[in-house]
């Protein structure tokens, strides 16, 4: 079905995409990003590079609390690491500095599924081309693993599982596919959703939030993720009418007997009230006093609960869930970044070398590439003195904003600068290089030093 004139699609495999952040934002109801909510914010948080959130207040609120938390990413081991990738590497870090732990996920059976990439060629390009740099960019080995999904058969498994909560036409629905779309293709999506809720499995970290920070056009597979953790859930919470909060039960074909229905749909009473009195009980020792159940009717009601309340509520649930037998998801948290633009002002892709800078370039490629890159200047040094340039459409501003420059003030001045037509284009490009230049020697040296880290890194690939 094609889209309405006034509805955006994205598509985590294409390579053109729309920049419509505030439409895109509106139209798929993602969060706007609070920067007083952050604490410690990044650069990324600090310049808007960050701009939305689905269920980021859960994350925090775990921080803050000084409780576990995770943040999952994932690399698909094709073509070489460049500046854009850099930026979700930047989010992890700062995760990983407020308390999470780091999972990264090589999508080797995507990267089989969907660019025909072996299995063998996968695992050297994820180690020779990203994990090296991941290292290099800060990442502490400590709090950090990674694997590979077809090493893991447990995401396999759970992504089979999940695959029972949705069908071929919810997923042509996120997707778009098509009667050509070859079976293994569809298939990933449900092993990505396998990789993003595994890690809350107890033998690999526990029930915890996870969130995953992407670029905009991974949220269809953040929304299939989170709707098939909410439908595989024993019990919602949602508002109640009236103040607080309410549990109802989600009766399904694999808990019908836990939670004492019968195939006839009949209501085994005891057994409800005994599902009943371990969530009261469960909720009492977390200190809810007031607790109304109602076993008849499949409800639960915690009248001085309130909305900022249903994560722990929710996460309490789950546990008590999963001690029952079931599996006990949360739904992913996540954030959004903007894309990095690329050298000729277009999206960032490594598909197109010509857009960007890889962090094995040598220095003389990277001062060539910029000087050649998009300016936002005048056509004439008389114009630019008079009229300024434009640092919002300059690529060169835009890296200094981006990667490179991480004075605030700095980064301020410039663009006043560059608007007032003070700072020229040929001189902004050199304080650009200057800074790339020496930025990528950094990682280029940390590279080379951290091959025992690197290895660190993968104990827990399954190999």
């Amino acid at each position: 079905m094609a889209p309405e004139d006034d509805e955006v699609m994205i598509d985590p495999w294409s390579s053109n995409q729309s920049t419509d952040y505030a439409r895109i934002r509106d139209q798929f109801g993602l969060q706007s990003l609070s920067l007083a909510r952050i604490r410690d914010p990044s650069m990324l948080h600090r310049r808007g590079i960050i701009f939305a959130h689905r269920d980021l207040d859960v994350i925090l609120d775990t921080l803050d609390a000084g409780k576990p938390c995770g943040v999952l990413t994932g690399l698909m081991p094709s073509g070489k690491m460049h500046l854009g990738h850099s930026l979700v590497i930047e989010q992890l870090r700062w995760f990983q500095s407020q308390g999470a732990d780091v999972t990264i996920a090589v999508a080797d059976l995507e990267a089989l599924a969907t660019r025909g990439i072996s299995l063998e060629e996968g695992r050297r390009v994820a180690i020779d081309e990203y994990i090296c740099n991941y290292v290099a960019l800060g990442l502490d080995p400590e709090k950090t693993s990674v694997y590979f999904q077809s090493r893991r058969p447990i995401v396999q498994r759970l992504g089979f599982q999940l695959g029972k909560k949705t069908n071929l036409s919810a997923l042509e629905s996120i997707y778009g596919f098509n009667g050509s779309s070859n079976l293994a293709h569809v298939q990933a999506p449900l092993i990505q959703a396998g990789d993003i809720l595994h890690p809350m499995l107890d033998a690999y970290g526990g029930l915890r939030p996870i969130v995953v920070p992407v670029g905009v056009d991974q949220d269809p597979h953040i929304r299939l993720t989170r709707d098939l953790a909410q439908a595989t859930n024993w019990f919602n919470v949602r508002e109640r009418r009236g103040g607080g909060l309410v549990v109802g039960f989600s009766v399904q074909e694999e808990n019908r007997k836990a939670l004492g229905v019968g195939q006839d749909g009949r209501v085994d009473m005891e057994r409800r009230r005994e599902v009943f009195g371990a969530l009261a009980d469960a909720l009492q020792k977390d200190g809810w006093a007031d607790i109304r159940t109602n076993p008849k009717h499949g409800v639960l009601e915690i009248p001085a609960a309130t909305s900022a309340d249903r994560g722990s509520i929710r996460l309490l649930l789950l546990r008590e869930e999963r001690a029952m037998g079931g599996l006990g998801l949360m739904p992913p948290s996540s954030t959004y970044h903007r894309f990095a633009v690329g050298l000729t002002g277009d999206k960032m892709s490594s598909s197109k070398p010509e857009t960007t800078i890889f962090l094995d370039d040598d220095n003389d490629t990277v001062k060539k590439r910029i000087n050649n890159a998009f300016s936002g200047g005048r056509a004439s040094l008389t114009e630019h003195r008079k009229h300024g340039g434009d640092p919002e459409i300059d690529v060169a501003f835009q890296y200094l904003n981006t990667f490179f420059e991480p004075n605030d003030q700095i980064i301020a001045e410039t663009a006043a600068s560059y608007r007032k037509g003070t700072l020229l284009t040929g001189e902004l490009k050199k304080q650009c290089i200057d800074a790339a230049v020496s930025w990528l020697g950094n990682i280029r040296a940390r590279r080379e030093s951290l091959s025992d880290e690197v290895e660190r890194l993968l104990a827990h690939d399954g190999s």
